[in-house]
């Protein structure tokens, strides 16, 4: 495929929407055939999707050609993305290895309704010059670089009859979808075609990828990455499918010195909030939240405020390292931060922290407010080890295992391991309870 290309012509980069898959291939570019050699199990619909919702979201026409999926399965599979009338779906299953049959063909059958789906039947799929005439007919309808996938090579064989037509199919469309500015992605079971074959469409293709499963873990290995300055052919990148994420291991080795994951979660638990407490308030699911604090993904900017909000601290105190900085040793009062309160407890009562909660101290001091005549249903923390308390002002009852205890001010209170069932302000004032808690 080299003598394509015209010298110093600038090749158009184009993005597999995934950003370590790009770093490692030192990019695609239009004019690029790619071909996806796949394990079962080894997750190569990810990797489409991914690339799917990168043209879509950059309004690039689509077309998917499809020899092993019904329009219906496919429709499921792509979800809301086959409606975008910038992706046409090509059928070359109904009347290929579906036998035509009234099954698949009800999927046609549109009852009056406005048809959401840009799907076209091809007539004779058996038939492989049908097939690329059907291609170049709807490339022609398009403009701007078209993007493909084809699904796959494989059921172009079983449906074929064999390898000669696959090859003589490949050879004549690849170099076309080249001259044409397109990119495609060709899907093939690597274990069900000759090596012959596989040779064959290698040369062809400017780029190759083994998807396999080795020792339980899913492998990435770059065989062909044609005139680019990619370091990583032939080597094995591990990576994790989390739904249609895609992770590289090397992402997860290359963290950043600061964990911002491990910054929230400290926070969060210096706080007593859960993680579905935390993803409620902040309008994520619990598994997101889950997925920041380990780093396996990073929270937009929105997010990352409405987390720092319903954490009660400023964004950039997710940012710092733990520890006091050098020679600091007094914290102005204006430098306290508003800390949230179990549900039952925040119509009763209000509390600040008296340190920053950066600071890596063995201690949490915390100065609470109880409102008066309220009473708090519970205690005010979500917390295991020894307690101590002094009541500043006001009067307070505190009940332990059914036992009433009333506090002036000036008393102290030690908790080593238990919880008091209540606190009820029994003063005309608000009563303020400096409280710390010893970390463990």
């Amino acid at each position: 495929m080299s003598d394509m290309s015209v010298p110093g012509t600038k090749k158009k980069r184009v993005s597999s929407g995934i950003s370590e898959l790009d770093r490692l291939l030192g990019d695609l570019y239009i004019g690029d055939n790619v071909l996806w050699y796949e394990d079962a199990g080894s997750f190569s619909s990810a990797f489409c999707l991914n690339f799917i919702n990168e043209t879509l979201a950059r309004q690039r026409p689509l077309i998917y050609v499809t020899f092993d999926r019904s329009p219906k399965n496919l429709v499921s599979f792509l979800g809301s993305r086959a409606e975008s009338q910038n992706l046409t779906i090509l059928d070359c299953f109904t009347n290929g290895k579906g036998h035509r049959s009234e099954v698949f063909n009800k999927f046609y059958e549109k009852n009056g309704a406005l048809w959401p789906y840009k799907v076209i039947k091809v007539n004779d799929p058996t038939n492989p010059d049908h097939v690329g005439e059907a291609i170049y007919g709807l490339h022609g309808t398009l403009s701007g670089d078209v993007h493909f996938i084809l699904d796959s090579l494989t059921g172009m064989q079983s449906l074929w009859g064999g390898e000669e037509q696959v090859i003589h199919f490949y050879s004549k469309t690849c170099p076309r979808l080249y001259e044409l500015d397109t990119i495609a992605y060709w899907l093939i079971e690597k274990g069900a075609h000759s090596n012959k074959l596989k040779a064959h469409i290698n040369k062809i293709a400017q780029v190759a990828i083994d998807l396999s499963v080795r020792r339980g873990k899913s492998v990435l290995k770059l065989l062909k990455a044609e005139k680019r300055s990619s370091k990583f052919i032939n080597e094995h990148h591990g990576y994790l499918c989390e739904g249609s994420n895609i992770i590289f291991e090397s992402q997860r080795q290359l963290k950043p010195r600061f964990d911002l994951g491990a910054k929230i979660k400290s926070v969060r638990l210096m706080r007593g909030i859960s993680q579905k407490e935390l993803a409620r308030l902040t309008g994520v699911t619990p598994s997101t939240i889950s997925q920041v604090e380990k780093s396996l993904i990073y929270p937009s900017l929105p997010a990352l405020f409405r987390i720092a909000e319903n954490l009660s601290v400023e964004v950039a105190t997710l940012f710092k390292e733990h520890g006091s900085p050098k020679d600091v040793f007094v914290y102005p009062a204006d430098s306290r931060s508003v800390t949230s309160l179990p549900k039952n407890v925040k119509d009763a009562a209000t509390a600040s922290l008296l340190l920053p909660p950066d600071i890596d101290a063995p201690i949490e001091a915390t100065l609470l407010r109880i409102r008066p005549g309220k009473k708090v249903p519970g205690h005010f923390f979500a917390h295991k080890g020894a307690e101590l308390g002094y009541l500043i002002a006001g009067r307070l009852e505190m009940t332990v295992e059914n036992q009433t205890y009333e506090v002036k001010a000036g008393d102290t209170i030690y908790l080593q391991k238990d919880i008091p069932g209540s606190w009820s302000n029994i003063s005309e004032q608000v009563a303020e309870l400096l409280w710390f808690k010893f970390v463990e």
